[in-house]
């Protein structure tokens, strides 16, 4: 048997630490140690640019530290996006969330330019519905070097979405808008669902009033009250009718609607006119008010609109 030398046993050893250093990748290796992955988050990139309401473009050149919202259903989009401490300035008509009422108030249809510059945004959230009436107010704010975001009319859910998208890219809040538009889909998808077990042959014929006589007001397809409608399997009277027709009395009790939905709180009045006293819904006492805001303002809130109406028209199943 070979005996080993202490100088062998010392070469050896040097031998074998050596391939095990270049094995694991040592100080004299060219592999790079590994680095910790940090978790991956979107983060808004400034300046961005995106495309209004009225089809033109607009950049904002960094995320946004101060908005005005010039109508409600800016502000409660805002508001849904986390921005709410951001808002600085809301319309005489801003009622939703609470907050708003700490909030300098800039005007109703015709908002206060100077009041508005005075407060310094760095966005201010118009809308389509009155940009063209406000254009010499929204060319001031522009001259006065504000960004203006004018954003879209939306007339159904999927306008909606978009407004809400919109706002999000706006002000660096695309990940929370996109969190609030898959719930609104999810809850509405939930309650489609459940209108499904509802027949054809028991679906309610549903009369929506918006305003009360001599201005008879309705909702007509196109809306989001009609598009409510169809979304819980009941049937609008006034469906052939474009927008937010005007009626006469008489056409509207010979639609005779087996539910009548007032957006006004008009359900004493109609239980009053004499004219309405053989429709089934005043026969049977299926009239009912909704909160206008939930049913007509373009924002997050109105699945909860669709709920309001599921639970009026279809008691028994929406409890």
């Amino acid at each position: 048997m070979k005996r080993w030398t202490w100088p062998a046993v010392v070469a050896v050893f040097f031998l074998l630490a050596a391939v095990l250093v270049g094995c694991s990748g040592g100080a004299n290796s060219n592999a790079q140690p590994a680095k910790k992955e940090e978790p991956k988050t979107e983060q808004a990139a400034f300046p961005v640019t995106v495309k209004d309401g009225l089809g033109e473009d607009v950049t904002i050149k960094a995320e946004p530290k101060k908005i005005v919202s010039l109508i409600p259903s800016n502000t409660e989009i805002a508001y849904a996006l986390g921005l709410g401490d951001k808002i600085v300035g809301v319309s005489g008509f801003d009622n939703y969330p609470e907050d708003v009422k700490t909030k300098t108030k800039i005007g109703g249809m015709e908002f206060n330019v100077e009041k508005i510059i005075s407060l310094k945004p760095d966005l201010v959230l118009a809308h389509a519905s009155s940009a063209h009436n406000s254009r010499d107010g929204l060319k001031q704010l522009k001259d006065a070097g504000i960004t203006v975001l004018v954003v879209n009319d939306a007339k159904s859910f999927d306008d909606v979405y978009a407004s809400i998208e919109l706002i999000g890219k706006a002000t660096g809040a695309s990940d929370k808008a996109k969190q609030v538009i898959d719930e609104m889909k999810e809850k509405l998808a939930q309650i489609q669902e459940k209108a499904k077990q509802i027949p054809a042959d028991k679906q309610a014929n549903v009369w929506i009033e918006v305003s009360p006589p001599p201005q008879l007001y309705t909702a007509g397809k196109g809306t989001f009250m009609d598009e409510m409608l169809q979304v819980i399997s009941a049937k609008n009277v006034a469906g052939s009718l474009e927008g937010w027709p005007m009626v006469t009395e008489e056409k509207a009790v010979a639609y005779k609607p087996d539910v009548i939905i007032t957006t006004y709180g008009g359900a004493k009045q109609v239980f009053a006119r004499a004219a309405w006293k053989d429709v089934p819904a005043v026969k049977n006492k299926r009239v009912y008010d909704v909160n206008t805001d939930l049913v007509s303002r373009p924002g997050p809130r109105l699945v909860e609109g669709v709920e309001e109406l599921a639970k009026a028209v279809y008691p028994d199943v929406f409890k």
